[in-house]
């Protein structure tokens, strides 16, 4: 037997010659030995093969298209694409990682699905250290495919994020030096603008729109208006592009701006979640707030004197608005009385003029 397995691995291609053996293997088995799952066949194969055929056997792996249970890889690929469009990123970044750990890829193919995973974290999730980490296995571990330009500018990019300003522009300058040949790999979704070779997609718009307080998306959901929101999107970024090509990303005032502005973000973010975990408020709570402060929702004349007294079906909403925005303040009053008695902050009125 281990003659026909030799001479059948000395003819043909390498993958075919590896598939035929594995084939060879188990129609040498006896139905009984042929039941069971692959490791057994596997390891009938490791326990009787000759050293040189143990050896190919192990990359066995490569001679089908379908992963684990049998889907084929284009499934797959659609699957994990299906969930992107839907904006189901971490679960379409899983199936993207299964696409890699199953299926028989070459490196370009590979090195598209890690500019993908990479994209969902930059520009959908917002983690750019998981970002950068896919964009940083393209620049190593493909160095041949398409898309090192774009990648280069992904790193810089996830850099600056991260406030690393003296490793992205090393990076700068590092992909200013590559072949400016590339592959650009589109989004989801309809292409609906261009910036030179980046393409601005339907699904992109989606996601931006989505953004925007619920007010202004509301605005935003007819056609006109998600044109007239791209415009000033695309102005915005050649804006933004021209004035990095100025060098004012290194401007100190735009740094100190930048760090002010991250400041005031931080602290936005901080509160937002310090209050919202405080405030609570029942409708009851409401009810009892409007019996309360029924004259300040009653129709008056001119002299301030009530002419109408509104139920609480009418002017419910507003009572429950009134009472968030009390409660609210009441809150972060008490988070600055304990964050300052816990910092021994002092104030000297005596000595501001």
């Amino acid at each position: 037997m281990h003659k026909q397995f030799l001479k059948l691995l000395a003819a043909g291609g390498r993958e075919s010659r590896i598939c035929s053996v594995k084939d060879m293997w188990i129609r040498s088995l006896t139905p009984r030995q042929a039941k069971g799952n692959a490791l057994a066949v596997r390891f009938k194969i490791i326990a009787g093969a000759a050293p040189a055929v143990l050896f190919i056997l192990l990359s066995t792996a490569g001679c089908s298209r379908e992963g684990a249970g049998g889907i084929s890889m284009e499934r797959q690929r659609e699957y994990a694409n299906e969930l992107y469009n839907r904006e189901l990123f971490q679960q379409a970044l899983s199936e993207y990682q299964r696409l890699l750990d199953l299926y028989p890829l070459d490196d370009n193919q590979q090195a598209n699905i890690h500019f993908i995973m990479g994209n969902i974290h930059f520009d959908r999730l917002r983690d750019y250290e998981n970002a950068l980490a896919h964009y940083l296995k393209i620049r190593h571990v493909f160095p041949e495919s398409g898309l090192q330009d774009q990648t280069g500018k992904q790193i810089v990019a996830c850099l600056e994020r991260l406030d690393r300003s003296a490793d992205a522009k090393q990076a700068l300058d590092e992909a200013a030096s590559l072949d400016p040949a590339q592959v650009h790999q589109p989004r989801p979704g309809t292409v609906i603008a261009r910036i030179g070779d980046r393409e601005i997609t339907s699904g992109d718009l989606k996601f931006l729109i989505g953004r925007l307080p619920e007010s202004l998306q509301e605005q935003a959901g007819k056609r006109e208006a998600k044109i007239e929101f791209l415009k000033q999107y695309l102005s915005a970024e050649l804006f933004y592009d021209a004035a990095r090509r100025k060098g004012l990303d290194n401007d100190k005032e735009v740094i100190e701006g930048a760090f002010e502005a991250k400041k005031s973000l931080m602290v936005q973010k901080y509160l937002q979640e310090e209050i919202t975990s405080q405030v609570q408020i029942r409708p009851e709570d409401v009810e009892l707030y409007f019996k309360a402060n029924k004259d300040r929702y009653a129709e008056k004349d001119e002299k301030g004197h009530i002419k109408r007294e509104k139920t609480f079906q009418e002017a419910g909403q507003q009572a429950a608005q009134d009472l968030l925005r009390e409660r609210q303040q009441k809150a972060y009053e008490d988070i600055m009385r304990r964050m300052m008695l816990a910092e021994k902050v002092e104030i000297y009125d005596d000595r501001i003029e």
